[in-house]
């Protein structure tokens, strides 16, 4: 059957002239594997596309696709030379993406599904059109990786950097300053170095950025490494400089008129002046120009390399007959996966601990923690002789997935848009993610942080994951739990230590959830 009538609604005349006949096979079956790789993973991208248009950190991924299809169409003549074949290799390939996606959606990791849903259609072009064409579109193939939306995990780190980078300038600008974690006291008043001050946005547009340019306009390695150390560094030190600049400006002009300069002078306008010094500064070390980025054909065709990859191709119909295949398993294997709940009792209760007495809960500032979709939460205080005191929060899972997982952004001990607001990382703590928080620029809280499944005890949100992801895919009900241990820092009682003495009385901590969960 010709292409003119397996699409009907495409005039014949235009395929017939613009795309080669030894192209028009391969191409549709890249959209029918693509089609359904798409619809496989259709959740992932409603969430991708959503974070594009409406998180400002992810907003320069909108032009993503569009700088691809750039690439790709620059090497358009280069491709017509190429003939595309099937090769089972890329199908191997589309496994490991396909079961990075399974992983990810499993245990509600959406990095790792929405990387396994944008590596399955890198495999598929492999898987379908061979390692020659793939190895012409390498640059755009690589690029496209960008339309994962990351680097929400770098926001601690560069708060603190930010913040460390602030003091610095300050003490040398000649203003008296005192840090503590990510706030800075001043005589203007005092500031933090909130998650949209941490400049994280700026640096993954940039590091895009410098990905790009790297390649089309440096030949030189080193060139090209230079380039992307000065496009990861340079954003970090302008964001620190910015931070600082508003403490000096609401020295002389009060808070509410540096808050204003900032909001305004933050955003693309400080984005472009960070891209445009980048820029100018790097031009004159240029030694490419874009119409010189469409790699040679002579290496593709002569490469050893290539030519014993090539020989390890299949019928293309075939192909694509198991990618659906691949699809369909993958898909059963998720639904299946997903139905996977654990069987809970009707109730739970803090219990007794020795040398300790439950009291009233009466924070100085409200906190309670977030556990969305858990199937029981826990909020008590406990009060030893001594005075110290320790509030115990604990919520359990019949299963961790998008919607309810205990290690997702937002949840447990720093809930957002509250009075609490993350301060500094906390003191060391076997099995347990120890953070202070502050209120109202005065009140401070230690928070540490545990999860439980089966018999792992870790503070370790990675872990937790790993470990449903197995319990998921061997089809096993555990439950879930997290557990926060916190005490707010009063005057003649110190926080980690107050909690140190709990955990003492506890025991076993994780064999002292299960009992409280009915699992032992």
């Amino acid at each position: 059957m010709s292409l003119e009538a397996r699409l009907p609604f495409l005039p014949a005349a235009i395929l017939a002239s613009r795309i080669a006949p030894a192209w028009r096979s391969p191409l549709l079956h890249l959209c029918l594997g693509w089609a359904l790789l798409v619809l496989l993973a259709s959740h992932d991208w409603a969430v991708m596309i959503d974070k594009w248009w409406n998180v400002s950190t992810y907003n320069h991924v909108i032009f993503i696709p569009f700088i691809t299809g750039w690439l790709v169409w620059n090497r358009r003549g280069l491709l017509a030379r190429l003939v595309p074949a099937a090769w089972w290799p890329g199908l191997v390939a589309l496994g490991g993406a396909l079961f990075l996606w399974l992983l990810g959606t499993i245990s509600g990791v959406n990095t790792a599904s929405q990387l396994g849903a944008v590596l399955s259609l890198q495999a598929a072009l492999l898987a379908l059109l061979g390692p020659r064409v793939g190895a012409a579109l390498l640059f755009p193939l690589a690029f496209l990786l960008f339309l994962v939306p990351f680097g929400d995990e770098l926001v601690p780190a560069l708060q603190t950097i930010t913040a460390k980078l602030v003091i610095m300038l300050t003490h040398w600008s000649g203003i008296p300053a005192v840090i503590d974690g990510v706030f800075i006291e001043t005589p203007g008043g005092l500031f933090e170095v909130a998650e949209a001050c941490s400049g994280v946005k700026f640096l993954i547009a940039m590091a895009a950025l410098g990905v790009l340019v790297a390649n089309v306009c440096f030949k030189s390695p080193l060139r090209r490494a230079l380039f992307m150390g000065a496009a990861i560094l340079l954003p970090i030190l302008a964001n620190g400089i910015r931070a600082w600049a508003t403490i000096y400006i609401a020295q002389s002009q009060g808070i509410e008129f540096a808050a204003g300069f900032d909001h305004i002078f933050y955003g693309w306008v400080f984005f472009a002046l960070v891209v445009f010094a980048l820029l100018a500064g790097a031009w004159r070390w240029f030694d490419r120009v874009p119409d010189d980025t469409v790699p040679d054909i002579l290496p593709i065709m002569s490469s050893p390399r290539l030519g014993a990859l090539a020989r390890m191709g299949m019928n293309s119909k075939r192909a694509t007959l198991i990618m659906a295949l691949m699809i369909g398993a993958f898909a059963g294997w998720s639904v299946l996966a997903s139905q996977v709940e654990a069987k809970l009792p009707q109730s739970i209760d803090l219990p007794a601990v020795s040398g300790w007495q439950r009291t009233d809960y009466a924070p100085a500032v409200p906190w309670s923690p977030r556990a969305t979709g858990a199937a029981h939460r826990l909020l008590g205080s406990y009060e030893a002789a001594d005075g110290s005191q320790v509030d115990v929060f604990l919520a359990l899972y019949a299963a961790q997935e998008d919607g309810r997982e205990a290690s997702a952004a937002g949840e447990g001990a720093l809930v957002p848009d509250t009075a609490w607001r993350w301060l500094a990382s906390g003191p060391n703590v076997p099995d347990a993610a120890s953070e202070y928080l502050l209120a109202n620029g005065h009140t401070k809280r230690l928070a540490q942080t545990s999860y439980r499944s089966g018999e792992l005890l870790t503070g370790s949100a990675a872990r937790l994951k790993m470990a449903v992801m197995v319990d998921r895919l061997l089809l096993r009900e555990r439950p879930a739990m997290l557990l926060i241990l916190s005490a707010e820092e009063r005057e003649g009682a110190d926080a980690a230590q107050s909690i140190a003495k709990f955990r003492r009385a506890v025991g076993d901590q994780g064999e002292w959830m299960d009992r409280i969960a009915s699992l032992r």
